[in-house]
C-alpha cells in the first residue's frame, strides 16, 4: 500500500518559511517585488496568474499586475520586460504562457534578465543548471525535488526514470535528479519497450501529457511514482497522467492529482522571488 506524498502539506510549510524570511527582510529594509505579465484572457492562465497573486500576498511579496489584450505586439510586449528589466524595484519579472500565437515565446523568455528569471526558463538559467552553477530552476522539476526530500525518500543511488522531454519539465528534472546523485533516464515517444524501461525505476517522473496513460504494468513493485500530469476526465474531474487507483497497491509512494506537484510549483516560484531580491542561489534549495 502507497503513502500519498501530501504536496499542500509541504507546499504550506514551504511557504510559511517564506512568509519569515520576507519579514525578516522586511526588517532590514528589502522588499520583495514580482511583475506578473498576462496577455489576453486564457482562462486557465487566469485561474494560474490569481493564485500566484494569493501565494504573493499571504507570503508578503509585493506583486505588480499588467492585464494586457490579446491584440499586444511583440514590440509592446517586449517594451514592457525591458521597462520591467530596468526596475530596481522589481526583483522578479514572470510572463505567464501560453502567449497569443503572434508574439514568440522564445525572444520574450530570452529578453528577461536572467537576474529576474524567477520562472527558470531563460537559456542562461538552463546553461548554469546544465554545468551546476547557481541559478533560477524551473519550478516544477525544483518542487518534485523538494516533494522528495521532505517526504524522506533518498534519491542518492536510485535508478530514475523521467518520461518526457520538454523545456519546462523533463530535461530540467533529469539535471537536477543527476545533481542529487541519482541514476537518471528519460524516456519520451521514441522511446522503444517503454515498460521495460520504467520498471527499472526506483522513482518514476510522469510528464506525458497523456491522462492515465501509466498503470501499474510501467511500475516497479514499491517504486516511488511523482505525477506532473493534469488533465480534465470525461466527468470533468482533474487527474493526471497516472492512473492513481491502478498504481497505488504497487507503489511505495505516489503523489495525487491534485494536491501533489501542482502547489510546489507555486511554492517554489515564491522561492525563487524572495531569493530574486537575497541574490543567487543554487536552486536546489527552498529558502
Amino acid at each position: 500500500m502507497a503513502n500519498q506524498i501530501d504536496g499542500k502539506k509541504i507546499s504550506a510549510q514551504i511557504k510559511e518559511e517564506l512568509k519569515e524570511r520576507v519579514t525578516a527582510m522586511e526588517a532590514e529594509g528589502k522588499k520583495v517585488t514580482l511583475a506578473v505579465i498576462q496577455v489576453g484572457k486564457d482562462p486557465a492562465s487566469s485561474v494560474y496568474v490569481g493564485n500566484k497573486k494569493k501565494a504573493c500576498a499571504y507570503i508578503g511579496i509585493h506583486s505588480l499586475s499588467y492585464e494586457l489584450e490579446e491584440e499586444t505586439s511583440q514590440e509592446e510586449l517586449l517594451a514592457l520586460i525591458e521597462e520591467l528589466n530596468g526596475r530596481k524595484d522589481v526583483n522578479g519579472i514572470l510572463v505567464q504562457l501560453p502567449l497569443p500565437s503572434h508574439i514568440d515565446e522564445n525572444r520574450v523568455i530570452r529578453a528577461i534578465r536572467p537576474e529576474k528569471d524567477v520562472d527558470g526558463f531563460h537559456p542562461e538559467s538552463v546553461g548554469k543548471l546544465c554545468i551546476g552553477q547557481p541559478g533560477f530552476v524551473s519550478c516544477t522539476p525544483a518542487g518534485i525535488i523538494q516533494l522528495l526530500k521532505r517526504s524522506g525518500i533518498e534519491i542518492a543511488g536510485k535508478e530514475c526514470v523521467v518520461i518526457g522531454r520538454s523545456n519546462i519539465v523533463g530535461k530540467p528534472m533529469a539535471l537536477l535528479l543527476l545533481r542529487e546523485n541519482a541514476t537518471v533516464t528519460v524516456a519520451h515517444s521514441k522511446t522503444e519497450n517503454l515498460k521495460e524501461v520504467t520498471k527499472r525505476a526506483d522513482i518514476l517522473v510522469v510528464a506525458v501529457g497523456k491522462p492515465k496513460m501509466i498503470t501499474k504494468e510501467y511500475i516497479k513493485e514499491g517504486a516511488v511514482v511523482v505525477d506532473v500530469g493534469i488533465h480534465r476526465n470525461e466527468e470533468n474531474k482533474l487527474c493526471g497522467d497516472v492512473d492513481y487507483d491502478d498504481v497505488w497497491p504497487v507503489c511505495s509512494a505516489v503523489t495525487p492529482v491534485p494536491g501533489g506537484v501542482g502547489p510546489m510549483t507555486i511554492a517554489m516560484l515564491m522561492s525563487n522571488c524572495v531569493e530574486s531580491a537575497g541574490g543567487w542561489f543554487s536552486g536546489s534549495e527552498p529558502v
